[in-house]
């Protein structure tokens, strides 16, 4: 009371009505533009907004980024056209060579994929002792040294035709599309 040392109570700002387990959530940078104000009920609350406008930053932005530029490299004629490239390599890589290896990389895996599932499904009559699945099938085969035979072989093929199809994305004036080897023994591509 009167002979006590300590100071009056400032008296309580009104608590809004808020869900205080969202508002243990509430993040300082998903709110950047306003400022905060301490409250009593878990940790804050958001104040008036300011009414001095925010700058706003005119250039293109990338639809598949939008914080970032769009990239300069890529064309949006272009198939499956989509902006993406947050590291640039479009800006100082041939775009064609960029092409070349995504298509690549596709059909290994689409072959990949399919030899996965038939080893598991079919085993050759000289491989009478393999295992059906596919992990037990490698460590068989790398016991076995076929393993070491097949990386050799794809490594001859890829050095065979794999290096030539390189240079020729690489150097500029190349007319062949990515991916196209016009190679169709069957006549099935017209």
């Amino acid at each position: 009371a009167r002979g006590s040392s300590l100071p009056p109570r400032l008296p309580t700002p009104p608590t809004p009505n808020l869900n205080p387990p969202a508002m243990a959530f509430v993040s300082t940078t998903f709110f950047a533009p306003r400022s905060l104000v301490r409250s009593s009920i878990c940790g804050a609350r958001l104040a008036a907004a300011s009414a001095t406008p925010r700058p706003t930053i005119s250039m293109d932005n990338s639809p598949a980024v939008p914080f970032l530029p769009k990239p300069k490299g890529l064309d949006e004629s272009m198939p499956g056209y989509a902006g993406f490239d947050p590291f640039g390599f479009s800006s100082f890589m041939n775009i064609k060579f960029l092409q070349e290896a995504e298509i690549k990389h596709g059909r290994v895996c689409m072959l990949a994929t399919l030899g996965v599932l038939v080893s598991e499904q079919y085993t050759f009559p000289f491989y009478s002792g393999a295992p059906k699945l596919a992990r037990a099938i490698h460590d068989w085969g790398v016991g076995q040294g076929c393993m070491v035979q097949l990386l050799f072989w794809v490594c001859m093929f890829e050095a065979i035709v794999g290096v030539p199809a390189v240079v020729q994305m690489v150097s500029l004036d190349s007319p062949r599309k990515p991916g196209e080897y016009a190679f169709d023994p069957l006549g099935l591509g017209k």
